[in-house]
């Protein structure tokens, strides 16, 4: 693994001084990766849009062997591939694997695969379709899937493709294209219709659960919150970022009716009050072109990413970070890294893949270090570390501050308005465990550490 830092300072008023995020080169050498997924093991499975998916150890080291190849099933080439993997969520016992790629004939397919008796190489020779869409169009697929903790497979097509959605697939609600689709695929057929799915047994296909999109690259799930996260590419004006609860079903994102909050194309359109406007878009300034989702950083290594989505534009090589307030911040341009997708390991640490470069990076913060037990920064000390019944902090200006005591899991546990230097910060009836401790002067954040609770 190189030690090769990018470092990027972001810049924002809600910040008291520059925060900063560093990419790590933990691994080259990949031909178009645009999916990084775990299996809830130490490693990585890096999808290549050419149908082949490799395995990425911890040490930043690749499998000399491929997981799998089904590049002979894949029409490989622009917006078309091998562009999503999920693992069930029982992997662990039943070694299924699901796919999403355009098959020779361009159609949308999902696909189950079984891992073989290697726990390194699946069984290529075990597919089992799913579901395959036809489209009109080449580009606008879509392809990113996961599990929500309801079991289900959560699948986001793209719109067909062509410009401005020519067959207002987007809007139609039994056209499957355009849509998040939620699978129940635990039965001996392909799939069935999971209860709550919004349209059964009225207007519109069963399999849909929501509608409106139009061409989803990426979405996530932030179950902290009980969020999906779509990143939604624009036509030609608006990026689109999407949040919403995992439970609301039936939801209308707006397309081809509007792009983010422009008004697009409203002829034959349901009133604006029934649809659902995004959280946050973004123009095409600054050589800003398209919107590459990714996960709200639920990590314990960097405390003062906690919360934040994570997403990237294409074109102008820059990483944002949606913020609590629903605002974006922006990296400044990692030149030559066009950034295509991003991931997590199972310790929910953030990578970021570049399509051209064919490397991956490990997004790390340079704002703290987590391993000291007593850390000088601006002034501030803080002891003893680890702690039993109170925390003490020395600083200037104590009489301004607040602190925030959040678990590893991103959970406040405690805030406490006014630090006090002679009675510290009580810590008592908090478990034992490791715990971040924030530091703010009124609503700017001043200081990150670990803290460990015995």
């Amino acid at each position: 693994m190189k030690n090769l830092l990018f470092a990027a300072g972001i810049i924002c008023s809600s910040l008291l001084s520059a925060q900063s995020i560093s990419l790590q080169e933990f691994a080259t050498g990949f031909t178009a990766p645009v999916e990084i997924v775990n299996a809830n093991d130490s490693r990585l499975f890096v999808v290549q849009q050419n149908g082949i998916i490799k395995i990425l150890q911890p040490n930043g080291t690749t499998n000399s062997t491929n997981f799998i190849n089904i590049s002979s099933k894949v029409l490989y080439g622009g917006e078309r591939g091998l562009l999503g993997l999920a693992f069930h969520p029982q992997y662990a016992t039943n070694g299924y694997f699901f796919v999403f790629y355009n098959n020779t004939a361009g159609n949308l397919t999902v696909a189950r695969y079984t891992v073989s008796s290697n726990a390194d190489v699946a069984d290529a020779t075990t597919e089992k379709i799913i579901i395959s869409i036809p489209k009109p169009f080449d580009n606008h697929n879509g392809g990113s899937i996961h599990f929500a903790p309801d079991g289900n497979l959560w699948v986001i097509t793209g719109d067909g493709g062509s410009g401005g959605d020519p067959n207002n697939n987007a809007q139609n609600k039994n056209s499957l294209l355009g849509k998040m689709l939620r699978l129940d695929i635990n039965s001996t057929g392909p799939y069935n219709i999971p209860a709550g799915n919004p349209f059964i047994g009225i207007d519109g296909s069963d399999e849909i659960w929501s509608y409106g999109l139009r061409n989803a690259w990426k979405f996530s799930f932030d179950l902290t919150t009980g969020k999906a996260m779509i990143a939604d590419v624009g036509q030609g004006v608006i990026e689109e970022i999407n949040s919403m609860p995992i439970t609301q079903a039936g939801i209308n994102y707006g397309w081809r009716c509007y792009e983010g909050n422009n008004t697009y194309n409203t002829g034959g359109c349901d009133p604006m009050s029934s649809m659902t406007f995004p959280v946050a878009v973004y123009d095409h300034s600054g050589g800003k072109c398209s919107i590459t989702g990714g996960y709200v950083y639920r990590g314990a290594a960097y405390p003062a990413l906690q919360g934040k989505y994570f997403f990237a534009d294409y074109c102008s090589t820059q990483i944002g970070m949606l913020n609590s307030d629903n605002s974006i911040t922006w990296t400044p341009a990692f030149t030559g890294n066009n950034f295509s997708t991003f991931g997590q390991d199972s310790q929910k640490e953030l990578y970021v893949a570049a399509v051209t470069s064919g490397k991956i990076f490990k997004i790390q913060s340079g704002t703290l270090a987590t391993d000291e037990s007593i850390l000088y920064n601006e002034g501030i000390k803080v002891y003893p570390n680890p702690a039993s019944e109170r925390i003490f902090v020395n600083a200037y200006n104590l009489q301004n501050m607040s602190a925030e005591l959040m678990s590893s899991e991103g959970i406040k546990v405690l805030e406490q308005k006014v630090i006090d230097h002679e009675n510290g910060i009580d810590i008592s009836g908090i478990p034992a465990g490791v715990y971040y401790l924030i530091l703010k002067n009124g609503d700017l954040k001043s200081h990150s550490q670990r803290i460990i609770i015995k």
